[in-house]
């Protein structure tokens, strides 16, 4: 950013989110997008700025999911407590993945990954207390600090307290030496290595950082939409994520929100939009755009790839940077 404290330019964009009900936004949709937008920051984090790309974080999302909605509902747990349980359960399993995949670089640390995450889906699929293809189903919100999160207002607020608390800690990290290092590895791997840097410890412990975020974002989805189901911990949540962080702007702060942004909107909008669409050309194909999301989201991949290569902010901010270049000349 050229030396710029890009700080000013995120609260005013948290200002701006928080003001989104006031204006008639529905809260519940926009504490959803904060959830996976979370969790698209901490895939951003190993991937962007550690160059690690796992396939299987959807077990992150989905062990906190599920250990939340079971701590809430079954034992009774406070909110907050829920939650942060939660998001230890999913560390825990990160710290057990990476263990195990660390060492591994490219693709055979991917794969690993993914099977992985596919060994604990169906651990969660014939568990008793994940409800199998059932869910887990009424998870109450109960209440943080006497405020009632029952009402979709109040837990909009705190939902947003947590995305900004979680945002604040991936950019200090990014920031802090810590980061640097993270950096240099994604970017010269034996560089670091002549440097002195354990490498793989490094890699570790982002690793884990990563896990326990996304395990916030799915603990926190689980109070917001008061259940689990196994969708959160599935194959195809991990690629989501990608396809998130990719049509956002990879290695970006803000790329990571803007493509959850985009991703979710489509989800729930699409159906909207196909309407839309066939009362203004007439073709009926138009009504049935709401159930082919996976073939409208496959197609922004498929363009991100080929003409959006650093994704929507990327892009942008190059933009921005060759339209400033002659005038700072």
């Amino acid at each position: 950013m050229n030396g710029r404290n890009p700080l000013p330019g995120y609260a005013a964009l948290f200002i701006a989110i928080a003001a989104l009900p006031l204006l008639g936004v529905y809260p519940i949709f926009v504490m959803k997008v904060l959830c996976y937008a979370l969790f698209a920051c901490a895939f951003n984090l190993l991937i962007g700025y550690t160059g690690l790309l796992s396939f299987g974080h959807a077990a992150f999302l989905g062990t906190a999911a599920y250990v939340a909605g079971h701590a809430l509902k079954v034992w009774g747990l406070p909110a907050p407590l829920g939650v942060l349980l939660g998001a230890a359960c999913a560390g825990a399993m990160g710290l057990l993945f990476g263990l195990l995949a660390i060492k591994r670089a490219g693709i055979y640390f991917s794969m690993i990954t993914l099977a992985l995450s596919q060994m604990l889906f169906f651990v969660f699929l014939q568990a008793s207390f994940t409800g199998g293809e059932d869910g887990l189903q009424s998870v109450p919100r109960g209440s943080l600090l006497g405020l009632d999160l029952t009402q979709d207002l109040t837990l909009f607020y705190v939902v947003l307290g947590i995305f900004i608390a979680a945002f604040w800690l991936i950019y200090r990290t990014v920031h802090s030496p810590f980061g640097q290092v993270l950096t240099s590895i994604r970017e010269n791997e034996p560089r670091a290595i002549s440097l002195g840097y354990d490498v793989d410890r490094f890699k570790l412990v982002a690793f884990v950082l990563s896990a326990t975020l996304a395990g916030l974002a799915g603990a926190t989805k689980t109070l917001v939409l008061g259940f689990a189901t196994l969708t959160d911990a599935i194959w195809t949540t991990s690629g989501l994520v990608i396809l998130m962080t990719l049509v956002g702007g990879m290695g970006t702060m803000i790329g990571p929100m803007v493509g959850a942004l985009i991703i979710i909107a489509l989800e729930n909008k699409i159906g909207d939009l196909g309407q839309a669409l066939a009362n203004l050309t007439g073709i009926a194909w138009f009504n049935g755009l709401g159930e082919s999301v996976s073939l409208v989201t496959g197609l922004i991949f498929i363009v991100c790839v080929l003409a959006f290569r650093r994704g929507v902010v990327g892009e942008a901010w190059a933009l921005w940077e060759r339209l400033r270049a002659p005038r700072a000349s």
